[in-house]
């Protein structure tokens, strides 16, 4: 085989391990899935990257680049299941954590019990270091004090920490300074200085930054050198990158240092994907084994937000806004006390996963609701490499049905008999799969209207093991017209990750009216960022790609507002005037009025830096015949009624080729399926779009 450069994208799922290898030369992509080993994720991102070189004829010598994914520190924040961190603040401040923003988690419920902190108050140690407003110091420590407070620190066993100095963010510089005083004192112990990881003001944000930065610190170190040693073992000598949670990606180094850019790392991956497929205003569906997550891409960007939720804690640094809305296919069914069908919270997992894998598990989920109705075909999951138990999955469907009353129409048998055990079952799965789409409808609706946008003018790219499964079951529900799934759907945040920009973000907050001075000073700080984002840059792959494009921002408000607007600004125009003017038009496009005379408030200034990454090579799909000839026929349970699909295999469906539902799709690691009232027809990239045919927004709710 000639010489070959190839970039490997990878994806841990609670359920699946994916991963893609991308050879532009060849123009080839290779997929594969590998069962997820949650006690060490890195065993299945071993044998899973042995089993994609092989499969894509690779060497590992041939490999220039590899960029993974990872839900490790998410989950350890869900869990809390990270370090014993301690946390050193300003004096007088040891509240900060447990005060929070003195909001009830729930407006609504008297009961909701608030999130416990990263860090228990006799954890947080205090310190005489203070800066005002303005950046001058009022309080500095001196070395009796850092000594003393070191102390406090090794007596508290903590196996990290975090700083937060009061205003800390008006100066970068001398927050680091206490906490390179501190390093010096412990050797050991990693210290995380708020204002370096992310100098933002509104202190008790900012403090979950850094404290969650030393949570998960110990934790995703110990997993990248795993990574590395069992990556390096195969033979692979390629560079390690990690997806951050703004669709980008870093270095391990920098991953090991700022972990807390990483939480959302695998889901941001497939929307930077999804965005580059030039479908236009999209809303991206993920639906792995654990959970199903949307965002939404209306310019070809995907949505960036600088305020989440991660684990009930506030997250203020940029990440690709992507939203849970529900179910997986490992989300277990279930009976409540009331007597009413659920599905999840809870998830069977990888191990012992649904009824259907035959590993022990005995609780029904979604995936054996697909396998009893007739929509995946046991034999053929995952490309034959792991067939499924449909015995399994029935009789754990029948315990649910014993539960419920016998009450309703009873439903067909596909061989045209009516057998009791297993018509429960058939029933108990349609009514799941409903369950679920309306939880999942409900959810995107919200998201939807909270943003002024109407689902019916979105296409729906779905994506992940499930996503094309149950993805029209969620478009009929919503309206929406029109369904585009990618050639690798289930796959895709891999891919993404393998295709991801090197990219971060970079902010420093301002606090000022916007007027001469502080236009200057706006201008400057612009120009400090800019130098250090093109300093990371070079750091991350030897100055390959350290002509990065920048994108510049500020949140501005106007005086006496609450929040601030983020606005698009132009370097080489940062005059008074000028950015005023830019505000002004941001705030009446949002909310159609602009105020002249109102003072402009300066926020944070922002600077993104994203180095290109090679292009990922198109998919090679011949043409077709126009009309695909099926592979086979089975009996699928569709909108409460049983049908005659034809049943078409992905890899034979050229350029052209259409046909119209009910009718399913199969591939090696995920099943497309095309209800009655749609089509579908492949473009050249081999995309598969399918449409309504029926000029139906909503069958669901005829009357």
């Amino acid at each position: 085989m000639t010489a070959t450069g190839a970039r490997i994208g990878i994806d841990v799922g609670g359920t699946f391990t994916d991963l893609v290898a991308s050879v532009p030369e060849r123009g080839l992509v290779v997929h594969h899935k590998e069962p997820s080993t949650p006690a060490d994720p890195s065993l299945a991102v071993a044998d899973g990257l042995a089993a994609l070189l092989t499969r894509a004829d690779l060497r590992p010598e041939e490999v220039t680049g590899l960029v993974h994914g990872t839900t490790i520190g998410l989950n350890a924040v869900i869990q809390r299941r990270g370090a014993r961190i301690a946390l050193v603040v300003t004096e007088g401040y040891r509240d900060i954590l447990e005060i929070g923003r003195s909001r009830m988690p729930s407006s609504f419920d008297l009961y909701a019990g608030k999130e416990e902190p990263l860090v228990p108050r006799n954890l947080i140690v205090e310190i005489s270091a203070r800066l005002g407003p303005g950046g001058e110091p009022v309080a500095e420590p001196d070395a009796a004090e850092l000594d003393r407070v070191a102390a406090r620190l090794r007596a508290t066993g903590a196996d990290a920490a975090a700083v937060v100095i009061l205003h800390g963010y008006t100066d970068p510089a001398f927050e680091e300074g206490v906490a390179a005083g501190l390093r010096e004192r412990l050797p050991s112990l990693p210290v995380t200085a708020s204002a370096t990881v992310w100098p933002e003001v509104r202190e008790y944000e900012r403090a979950l930054v850094a404290c969650m930065n030393a949570y998960i610190q110990p934790l995703m170190r110990d997993y990248f050198a795993r990574l590395e040693g069992r990556v390096r073992g195969l033979g692979v000598s390629a560079p390690i990158f990690i997806s951050a949670s703004n669709g980008g990606s870093m270095s391990l180094r920098s991953a090991a240092e700022r972990p807390v850019e990483t939480v959302l790392s695998g889901p941001a991956a497939g929307v930077a994907a999804a965005a580059r497929l030039g479908a236009g205003a999209i809303v991206t569906f993920d639906m792995g084994g654990t959970s199903s997550d949307i965002a939404v891409s209306v310019d070809g960007s995907p949505e960036l937000a600088t305020h989440t939720t991660v684990g009930g804690l506030p997250l203020i640094v940029p990440v690709v806004a992507v939203h849970a809305i529900g179910a997986g296919g490992g989300s277990v069914i279930r009976v409540d006390g009331q007597g009413v069908l659920k599905v999840g919270p809870g998830s069977a997992g990888a191990d012992p996963g649904p009824a259907a894998y035959g590993r022990g598990g005995d609780r029904p989920t979604v995936t054996d609701c697909y396998l009893a109705t007739g929509l995946i075909d046991p034999s053929t999951f995952l490309g034959g490499r792991m067939p499924l138990d449909a015995g399994a999955s029935f009789k754990a469907l029948s315990g649910i049905a014993a539960h419920l009353a016998s009450g309703g129409e009873r439903g067909e048998h596909p061989s045209g008999e009516v057998a009791g055990g297993e018509v429960a079952a058939y029933q108990v799965a349609a009514s799941a799969l409903r369950v679920a789409t309306a939880g999942m409808a409900t959810e995107l609706q919200k998201i939807m209207a909270q943003r002024g946008l109407d689902p019916r003018r979105f296409a729906l790219v779905p994506f992940g093991g499930a996503g094309p499964t149950h993805a029209a079951m969620l478009a009929e529900e919503v309206g929406i017209a029109h369904i585009v799934v990618p050639p690798t759907a289930a796959t895709f945040c891999a891919l993404g990750a393998a295709g991801a920009d090197l990219r971060r973000d970079f902010a420093r907050s301002l606090r000022r009216p916007l007027d001469a001075a502080s236009a200057t000073r706006l201008a400057g700080v612009l120009a400090e960022l800019s130098a250090q984002a093109r300093e990371w840059l070079a750091e991350q792959d030897g100055g390959a790609r350290s002509r990065g494009r920048l994108s510049f921002a500020a949140d501005m408000r106007y005086s006496g507002q609450a929040y601030e607007l983020r606005v698009a600004l132009d370097p080489g125009r940062l005059d008074a005037g000028t950015v005023s003017e830019a505000f002004h038009a941001e705030h009446e496009r949002l909310y159609g009025f602009r105020d002249q005379g109102a003072t402009v408030e300066l926020g944070t200034a922002r600077l993104g830096v994203v180095g290109p990454a090679a292009e990922l090579p198109p998919a090679a799909v011949p043409p077709g015949t126009g009309a695909p000839r099926p592979a086979a026929r089975r009996r699928v349970l569709l909108a409460g009624a049983w049908h005659d699909a034809r049943v078409h295999l992905r890899e034979s469906l050229g350029v052209g080729d259409a046909f119209d539902g009910p009718a399913i799709v199969e591939q090696d690691d995920t099943t497309v399926v095309v209800p009655p009232g749609w089509s579908a027809d492949v473009d050249e990239a081999g995309n598969l779009h399918l449409r309504r045919t029926d000029g139906a927004q909503n069958p669901r709710r005829k009357a």
